[in-house]
C-alpha cells in the first residue's frame, strides 16, 4: 500500500508540474469563454424559438437534401455549404424545431471555438466581452439558429483571422495553420465571395511579408470550400465568368451604390429591404451603428499606445473589406450581410470598452458606469428589435402554412406545382414544386407548366387583383386571404381546354380558328 500511495503522489507531482502555474488561469479562461458561448445557445432557444417556422432563403437551401419536398430552384449566387450544414438532420427528419436546436447548439459551438482562436491575442476578459457583444446583437441571436450563411461566414472570418495571427507570432505553430485553412474553408464554403473579400487584406500582408507557407494554407483553405461552387459553375452556368455574372444580374447589378442608408433602414428588424424605402428606424435602434466605427478607432488608438497594432490592425482591416461590397456596390440590403463585419470588429471595440472602465484616477468610476449604462441600453435596443422580428416573421411564416393548407383544400396536394408569387415558399409549405416562367428564379416555360397541368395539380399565385399570365387566365380562380389562386382544371377529357390555352401562348392563330367551336362548348361545360 505504501509503495501504491507514493507513485500516486509522484504522478500527480509531474501532472502539476506539467501544467504549470497558468493552466488554473487557462482552464478559467476556456471556462468563461464557454459560458459566453452557452448563454448564446439558451438566448437562441429561449427568443428565437424553435418554433419558428422555415423562411424562403431556408427553404431553398433545406429543400436540396430533404427527401420530403421537392428542391427548389438554386440560383447563381447561392452556395451548397448551408444544405451540407443541416444535412445530418434534414435528410432524415422534417422537423423545424428539431432542426432549430440542432442548428443552435452548433452556432454555440462555432462561437466558443472562433473565440478560443483569439486566445493569447488579447486577455481572456475582452474575448469574453467581444463574444458577448458580437452574440447579443438582435442579428446574430435571429440568425444564429436559421439555416442561412452569414453567421458560419462570420465564425469561419473569427477561425481564419484569430489563426492567422497567432501563425505570424508562433511561426512553430501548426495548429494555427490548420485554423486558418479552416476558418477560410468554411467562409468559401458558405458564400465563396464573402471569403474572397475577408481575406483580402490576409492575403496581400502574407504576400508582402512573404509568409509563403501562411499564404499557400490560406490560398488552400479558400480553394478547399469553393471548389465545388467553382465546379458547379462550369457545369450548370457556362463557366465561372458566366456564373459571376449571373449572381451580380440577380443582385441588381454590382457596382458603385451607397447602400449605407438602406442598411440602417434594415436595422430595425427587416429580413429584406428590396427596395429599401420607407421611414429610418428609431435613433436609439441604430446609434450603436454609428457608435461602432468611434469605438473601433479608439481600439486601434489603445493597440498602437500597447505597441501590439497588428493584431488590432488586422481584423479592422479584414472587417472594412468583408463591408465593403455591402455598403458600396449593391443597391439593397439586409442586416445579416454584415455579420462577419459585427463579428472581427467585436474583439477590437470590446478592447477599447476595457480601456474606458479603466480610465486612471477619479474618471474611472465615471467611465465605468457610463459604459455600463450604455451597454444596458444597448442590450435593450436589440432585444427588441429582435421581439418584433421574431414576431413578423412567425406570423408571415404561418401565414404560408394556412395558405398551403388552403391549397390542400382545394385539391393541390403533392405530387404539385406551384407557379407566380411566392411560389417557392408556399409550394415548400404544401409539399409541392415551384416554377417560374421569368425573374431571378426562372427554371420552366409555360408549355412546360401546361404539359404538368395535364398529369398533376397545377395553381398559380398572384395578388389579389392581379393580371395572372395568359397560360392561367382561363383557370378558375379562388380568393385565399390576399392572394388570387387559380388551379388548372382537374379533368381535360377532350383536350380542348389545354390546346386553347396552348394557342394562345404559342400565337398559333390557324390551329386556334380550327378548334374555336370544339373549344368554346368545352369551356362551356367546365365553367
Amino acid at each position: 500500500m505504501t509503495d501504491g500511495s507514493n507513485a500516486i503522489l509522484v504522478r500527480r507531482r509531474r501532472r502539476e508540474q506539467t501544467a504549470g502555474p497558468g493552466a488554473p488561469q487557462r482552464d478559467r479562461g476556456k471556462r468563461a469563454l464557454a459560458a459566453v458561448a452557452a448563454v448564446f445557445t439558451l438566448a437562441q432557444l429561449a427568443l428565437v424559438r424553435p418554433v419558428l417556422g422555415l423562411g424562403w432563403d431556408e427553404i431553398v437551401y433545406v429543400s436540396q437534401v430533404t427527401p420530403h419536398t421537392p428542391a427548389a430552384f438554386f440560383s447563381a449566387p447561392r452556395s451548397r455549404g448551408v444544405s451540407l450544414l443541416v444535412a445530418p438532420v434534414a435528410s432524415w427528419s422534417a422537423s423545424v424545431p428539431l432542426l432549430r436546436v440542432y442548428l443552435a447548439l452548433l452556432s454555440g459551438l462555432a462561437l466558443y471555438l472562433a473565440l478560443r482562436a483569439w486566445r493569447g491575442l488579447f486577455p481572456t476578459r475582452v474575448l469574453v466581452v467581444g463574444g458577448a457583444l458580437f452574440a447579443s446583437l438582435w442579428v446574430t441571436l435571429f440568425y444564429g439558429p436559421q439555416a442561412m450563411p452569414n453567421y458560419w461566414v462570420a465564425v469561419g472570418a473569427l477561425i481564419c483571422v484569430g489563426c492567422f495571427l497567432r501563425a505570424r507570432q508562433e511561426r512553430s505553430a501548426r495548429a494555427a495553420l490548420w485554423g486558418v485553412a479552416a476558418g477560410a474553408a468554411l467562409m468559401a464554403w458558405m458564400r465563396p465571395t464573402d471569403a474572397v473579400y475577408v481575406t483580402v487584406p490576409l492575403l496581400v500582408l502574407a504576400l508582402v511579408r512573404r509568409h509563403r507557407r501562411l499564404l499557400l494554407v490560406l490560398l488552400a483553405g479558400l480553394a478547399a470550400g469553393a471548389v465545388q461552387w467553382v465546379i458547379e459553375a462550369y457545369v450548370g452556368h457556362g463557366g465561372l465568368g458566366e456564373r459571376l455574372s449571373e449572381a451580380s444580374r440577380i443582385q441588381g447589378g454590382l457596382g458603385w451604390n451607397i447602400a449605407v442608408d438602406d442598411q440602417l433602414r434594415s436595422l430595425g428588424g427587416r429580413g429584406l429591404c428590396r427596395p429599401c424605402t420607407g421611414p429610418m428606424p428609431n435613433p436609439l435602434v441604430v446609434v450603436w451603428w454609428f457608435v461602432l466605427p468611434a469605438l473601433a478607432g479608439l481600439g486601434l488608438l489603445v493597440a498602437a499606445r500597447a505597441r501590439r497594432l497588428g493584431r488590432t490592425l488586422v481584423p479592422l482591416a479584414c472587417a472594412a473589406t468583408a463591408a465593403l461590397p455591402y455598403l458600396f456596390m449593391i443597391g439593397y440590403s439586409a442586416p445579416r450581410f454584415l455579420t462577419p463585419t459585427y463579428a472581427l470588429l467585436a474583439i477590437p471595440v470590446a478592447d477599447a470598452l476595457w480601456h474606458l472602465v479603466k480610465a486612471p484616477g477619479g474618471r474611472r468610476p465615471v467611465a465605468a458606469t457610463l459604459v455600463a449604462l450604455g451597454l444596458a441600453g444597448h442590450l435593450a435596443a436589440q432585444l427588441a428589435v429582435l421581439d418584433g422580428a421574431v414576431s413578423r416573421n412567425t406570423e408571415s411564416r404561418r401565414d404560408w402554412g394556412r395558405t398551403a393548407d388552403a391549397l390542400h383544400r382545394l385539391g393541390v396536394r403533392p405530387p404539385c406545382l406551384l407557379t407566380g408569387h411566392e411560389s417557392i415558399p408556399i409550394g415548400y409549405y404544401t409539399g409541392c414544386s415551384s416554377g417560374a416562367t421569368s425573374g431571378n428564379n426562372e427554371n420552366t416555360t409555360a408549355g412546360a407548366i401546361l404539359r404538368t397541368a395535364d398529369r398533376l395539380p397545377v395553381a398559380h399565385l398572384a395578388p389579389a387583383g392581379g393580371t395572372p399570365p395568359r397560360y392561367a387566365r382561363t383557370w378558375p380562380v379562388h380568393r385565399i386571404s390576399d392572394l388570387d389562386v387559380r388551379v388548372a382544371p382537374r379533368q381535360r377529357r377532350d383536350g380542348a381546354v389545354a390546346a386553347e390555352v396552348r394557342d394562345r401562348v404559342t400565337g398559333n392563330a390557324e390551329r386556334a380558328h380550327e378548334t374555336d367551336g370544339s373549344t368554346q362548348r368545352a369551356t362551356g361545360r367546365q365553367k
